[in-house]
């Protein structure tokens, strides 16, 4: 529980000085305020896929204990996060030539590409280890049990 807090944790930190090199990088070099480059989505990758993502998976955690299926959460948080980390690199990368007056290359989309399919892959790991969790603690269902008792109960 700890890597998860202190992995969401980083993600806020990088996250919001993304957005200040952003910021700042765009000024000094006279970018036209208000032209498109990927410079602002890493900003918003980096806070939600990275602190957003992980402090519900957080919260998943401390009420499902998602890393009892040891290895699929492992390989979920490794794959996810090498995935949002390669993801957001790109996009730096990519905005900051944007930004230079350089041209991007079919390299960099690639790899930003390989960067989704971890973030893809790590989702998914994730969902198997949720239903893992859920299903085979029976908390799926034991909700419709608790209102149809109390239901029951204000019917009396």
């Amino acid at each position: 529980m700890k890597k998860l807090f202190y992995a969401a944790f980083a993600y806020m930190v990088i996250g919001v000085a993304s957005g200040l090199f952003y910021r700042e990088f765009t000024k000094a070099n006279d970018f036209p305020e208000g032209a498109f480059t990927q410079l602002g989505l890493a900003h918003t990758h980096l806070l939600t896929l990275g602190f957003i993502v992980l402090l519900i998976v957080l919260a998943l955690e401390k009420v499902f204990t998602l890393s009892a299926s040891r290895r699929l959460f492992a390989w979920f948080f490794w794959l996810y996060n090498a995935g949002v980390v390669l993801t957001s690199a790109m996009l730096i990368w990519h905005g900051s030539l944007t930004v230079l007056g350089q041209e991007s290359t079919a390299m960099i989309a690639g790899i930003a590409g390989l960067g989704h399919m971890l973030v893809t892959a790590g989702m998914v790991l994730l969902f198997l280890a949720l239903r893992r969790a859920v299903v085979g603690s029976g908390k799926l269902g034991s909700g419709g049990a608790q209102v149809a008792a109390a239901q029951s109960a204000v019917s009396q």
